[in-house]
Formats: structure tokens, sequence, C-alpha cells
């Protein structure tokens, strides 16, 4: 079937929420306008029970259904904005310097807005369906301290689904994979140590920057040489800092980056291979290095049944033809993992059209995709929880 008559006679109203939302910008766990917004908007819908300041800042609205008893499932958006200046130009652009929602997260939590509107006026289903509003997706890890804050027993989610935009898959289309779907992440450090010196005379000291360099460039044999080349790692330094002067050979190198892989063992491997190559470089060099290798988000891991069950959904919306089954996982971090570690359930993406891609300055959500995430939403809840 098309999208709903409802979810389309909503898009307006649905897009004022995500245009205030957008205009209005908060970071990580600090979403308080946002977070009262929403939770606003829930009890206007008359959800049965609103609970705010889970893990901070969270919202979740309880829908029970008119069809009888049944399990409960949990749909979730995140509601956090980027520290980013946004270049877009639209007129409902961020007022908030340095602030903008760059990754569409206004749009995500728009259209839950709109599907439990459509669900708290319909309750055609059997069992209780628990919208999930979360902070900090953006590095703070909303997600795990949520799963944490209990939410999984507190509100007997059996169930758990999400969904994220995608710029370049046409808007009314839906792509998604069992299995992992995004990456593992991980950040490091390392401080190379040396000696300074003249630089005119490097043979008296000891040259981190060559040092540094060669760290680097080992780095990059980490994907080619260590790792199985059908699975999947990125090692990306993404700082080198390093002295003050044209002639002076400095003290200190500091490096810093980023690990992406779609495995745990792999995630290891690269670790433990890039505290051996600082190790070795180091020592070959004469200079001191330590890394600091901080783990972040786990593997997003789409339950196989879910994830042909999530699809399915999205077919009696857009059509099978629109329906990307098998999409290339991607080595972007969600911390979405940390509720599919909780619960079975699958992560979805839906497209956002020929836009600016996720965290650049010009990036807007596609407010034209609002009834496509509205239906698909509406659909599953009442598909999970039929009578």
């Amino acid at each position: 079937m098309p999208i709903l008559n409802r979810a389309a006679e909503l898009q307006d109203e649905i897009t004022t929420w995500r245009r205030h939302i957008h205009r209005t910008p908060e970071l990580g766990f600090d979403l308080y306008q946002t977070a009262e917004f929403v939770a606003a908007r829930l009890r206007e819908f008359g959800c049965d029970e609103v609970a705010t300041g889970i893990a901070r800042t969270g919202v979740v609205g309880v829908i029970r259904g008119r069809l009888g008893d049944g399990p409960a499932i949990g749909l979730r958006a995140d509601m956090d904005a980027l520290p980013i200046e946004e270049t877009s130009g639209a007129p409902h652009a961020s007022t908030v310097p340095g602030k903008m929602h760059a990754c569409g997260h206004d749009g995500h939590t728009a259209m839950l807005l709109g599907a439990a509107k459509y669900l708290a006026e319909t309750r055609n289903f059997a069992g209780t369906v628990a919208v999930i509003f979360q902070p900090a997706e953006e590095g703070g890890g909303g997600g795990r301290e949520m799963v944490r804050d209990g939410i999984m027993e507190r509100f007997g989610i059996t169930r758990v689904f999400g969904m994220h935009n995608m710029p370049g898959l046409p808007v009314g289309q839906f792509a998604i994979r069992p299995g992992a779907i995004m990456a593992a992440t991980a950040e490091f450090n390392v401080r190379v140590r040396g000696r300074g010196a003249h630089a005119a005379m490097p043979h008296v000291g000891i040259d981190p920057i060559v040092a540094a360099s060669q760290i680097v460039m080992a780095f990059q044999t980490i994907a080619s040489r260590t790792v199985d080349p059908t699975d999947s790692v990125v090692v990306s330094v993404t700082k080198f800092n390093a002295g003050s002067a044209y002639n002076v050979i400095p003290e200190q190198v500091d490096l810093a980056g980023t690990v992406r892989s779609l495995k745990a063992e792999v995630a290891a491997l690269t670790e433990e291979r890039m505290r051996a190559i600082c190790e070795g470089i180091g020592r070959a060099a004469g200079a001191t290095v330590t890394m600091d290798f901080k783990p972040n988000y786990p593997v997003t891991v789409n339950d196989p049944g879910e994830a042909a069950f999530a699809g399915d959904v999205a077919a009696t919306v857009a059509g099978e033809a629109a329906i990307h089954r098998a999409v290339a996982p991607l080595m972007g971090g969600e911390d979405f993992s940390y509720m599919l570690q909780a619960r079975p359930g699958a992560f979805i993406f839906i497209g956002n059209g020929d836009t600016a891609n996720l965290h650049h300055p010009s990036y807007d959500f596609n407010d034209e995709a609002t009834p496509h995430g509205v239906s698909y939403w509406v659909k599953l809840a009442e598909t999970a929880l039929a009578a």
C-alpha cells in the first residue's frame, strides 16, 4: 500500500515541528528545550504515560492499543544536534551560533512524533508502543545510558527498531541489511616524545616528526596487510600536531584519529597492531611513544529475522522495488547498537534524496521524506502488534 493518507495530512504540522527543532538545536545530553517540546507534544496526543529525565533528557511516550493485551515494542529517534556552523541558508536555519542539526535528528524526532500522534488517535494494535526519544547520539552514548537506566525493563520492551535518513537514497526508498549495518568506532591518541634540536643539527636530537610520520604510514598497513581482505577496517589519523618554528625540531608530536570496523575481533586485532607499531617504531627511533585507545560505540547488528520483518513492513509502504535489502554496511558509528544488544530489532535507512551529506554544514533534512517515515513507523507498530 502507499503512504497513509493521515500521514500525508499531518505533513505540514510535522514539518512545523521539525523546523522549530532545527532552529533551536541543542547538543549531547543538554536537550532541555527539545525534550520539553517532545514531552509536551506527547501529552497533547494523549499518550498513556510520558516519562522524562531518562538518561538526563531522554523521553519515552507509552501508547497502549485498543485491541487487547500484547507485548511492547520500542521505536527510537535521536534528538541531538552537532557543533557545526550552519551554511544551508534555509529560512529555518539554526539560530544558535556553532550548533546545527547536520545529521537529521530533527527529522527523526519529528517523524516519530507524527507516528505517535497517529498511533494515539487510532490505537489499532494489541499491546504497547513505546516511542523513545534519545539524547546524545553524537558521541555521548545516550543509547547506552537509556539502556542502563532500564528502559527495556521499565516499559517491557521485547523488540526495538530505529531509523536514520540517508542522503543519496531517493525519497520514498528504504535500505536495510541483516547483520552488521554500521561500524564499531574507537578513538586513539598517540604521543611521540623525542629530543629537540636545531633543524640544522638533527643528529644531536631525536626527531619525533619522522617517527610519528612512520607511525601514520604504518597504521595504513593494518587494513592492507593484517586484516583479512574480506573484512573491513578503517584507521584514520585526523590530527597531527607538532612544532612552532621553521628551524626547531620539536620535543613532541601528538596524533589522534579514529578506527572503524564491522567485527569486534577485528577491532581488537587493530588495537593490538597499533600498539605494536607504536612500540616498534618508537624503539627504533629512540623515541618514547604512548597510545591511549578508547573504544566507543559497538557494531550495530540487525537481527536477521527482524531485518527481514522491517524490510517487509517498508515494502507495504513503498513497494518491494523501493526496498534495498542488502545495502552495504556503513563505516559510521551509531549508538542504537546498545539497544540492539539489549533487545532484538533492526535499524533501517530512509531516503533523504539529493541533499548534502550528513555532518555537512549545508545539510538539511528533506521534509518530503516525512510521510514515508511516519507510514513506516505506523505500519511497523500495527504489524508487530497485530491482534
